[in-house]
């Protein structure tokens, strides 16, 4: 194994990798010479994904190491056994562990004022990022090699660390996933487990809407709006930094001590 390139020849599983975040940090990966599996709940996108990312490895002379499964999250009710599904495809049944898997999945979030929130909506804002991220977490230890040099990464937001007007709810979330990436380095030791807070970043969930993209880009002190191909990188550093865990890194154009001007994205 290269010295710093330590994901060639690596096994990782990306969930939520057909877009957005994800299929930056999949396409990265892939770049590095890791085998690369992905998911989402379309097998449609998935596909679509998937032909995407070996056409980027041939055009960079790679070997096209990527497929992709559905596996769809969004029932508690079925979240863990279409997570062992998963599992058993992308481990071969247990015969090929992980040595990273990364957390990006997650639908559009409930921007809901305080006083409209209800037990529903809070509910509602759980279910994939985290009942989802918590499961796969239980499943991990059985379908993951044990060791400092294995990885699990999930997906916060930078309003963890600096929350905007009427965004508490989803501050919530993000705060929990943080939470979750500290208590969780404690139970799955030595796999490490860390989080990536994400500020604004150029996604289908966020939209391409000039006004609030601009707004977005006043709110870091870059005066940017972040690419899915430069915060990927906080995820490799997680991935690759055997020394790290209980940790979240921020990715966020310094929007944490910047002029707030609105909000920022959770992912």
């Amino acid at each position: 194994m290269s010295k710093y390139n330590k994901l060639q020849g690596t096994r990782v599983l990306v969930v939520g990798g057909t877009s957005g975040i994800g299929y930056a940090v999949a396409e990265a990966a892939l770049e590095s010479g890791a085998t690369v599996y992905i998911s989402s709940s379309n097998q449609t996108k998935i596909d679509a994904a998937v032909a995407q990312l070996h056409a980027h490895a041939q055009a960079v002379k790679l070997e096209p190491l990527a497929s992709g499964r559905a596996c769809d999250l969004s029932n508690n009710a079925s979240t863990e056994a279409n997570l062992v599904a998963l599992l058993d495809w992308a481990t071969e049944r247990k015969t090929k562990l992980l040595n990273h898997v990364v957390f990006t999945a997650g639908d559009s979030l409930p921007r809901t004022p305080l006083g409209d929130v209800t037990g529903d909506t809070i509910l509602g804002g759980f279910n994939v990022r985290i009942v989802g991220a918590l499961l796969l977490a239980k499943l991990l230890p059985t379908y993951a090699t044990r060791s400092n040099k294995t990885s699990y990464t999930l997906t916060s937001g930078s309003l963890a660390a600096r929350p905007a007007p009427g965004m508490g709810l989803v501050t919530g979330f993000a705060a929990a996933v943080d939470g979750y990436a500290r208590g969780l380095a404690v139970d799955l030791k030595p796999i490490r487990v860390n989080a990536v807070q994400a500020g604004a970043i150029r996604t289908p969930l966020l939209g391409e809407n000039p006004a609030v993209l601009e707004r977005y880009a006043k709110d870091s002190i870059t005066g940017t709006v972040g690419r899915p191909e430069e915060i990927a990188e906080a995820y490799l550093y997680l991935m690759k930094d055997s020394f790290i865990t209980a940790s979240s890194i921020e990715s966020s154009g310094g929007r944490t001590v910047g002029a707030s001007q609105e909000v920022s994205e959770f992912n």
